[in-house]
């Protein structure tokens, strides 16, 4: 699992519209990048839609904000359009980056255990190393709590 102060790990991944995302291209600016279990489920919606609302303020902040899952392109393009998202979603389908962001844990629910992506948020600063690591977040106001960490750094 990555702490503060590591080193953020490089990515190159499609996003929603096919289009390669390589995290090269966000150095010198600063980054969330959150990790979801999946597309079009209700934590994941709630999450999607709290940091579709407040992108603005992000972007007056420098920000970008990224979401990951291991969906497909395709299924991020659906659920982008389906609720209205500005986020830009990157498809991890071979797990790579939820591995080396320690977010693809076993989970145990109603008994039965099954490994899957762990809720979790990064902020990246403009040198690539990780300011803010959160593993195991709630949906629920938790783009608004990124929000606030994210002015204070």
């Amino acid at each position: 699992m990555l702490k503060v102060g590591d080193k953020a790990p490089d990515f190159n991944l499609p996003d929603s519209d096919m289009t390669m995302t390589d995290s090269a291209d966000l150095a010198g600016r600063p980054y969330v990048i959150y990790f979801y279990p999946k597309d079009d489920t209700p934590g994941c919606t709630m999450e999607g839609l709290e940091f579709t609302e407040l992108m603005n303020e992000f972007d007056d902040l420098g920000i970008s904000v990224l979401g990951v899952s291991k969906d497909t392109c395709v299924s991020h393009a659906a659920f982008r359009d389906k609720y209205g998202l500005n986020i830009r979603l990157l498809a991890d389908v071979e797990g790579q980056l939820c591995d080396a962001y320690g977010v693809w844990q076993e989970k145990e629910k109603n008994g039965e255990k099954k490994m899957g992506i762990v809720r979790s948020t990064f902020i990246v600063d403009a040198t690539g190393t990780v300011r803010h690591a959160l593993y195991d977040v709630k949906p629920k106001g938790h783009a608004e709590q990124m929000l606030e960490v994210a002015r204070s750094l």
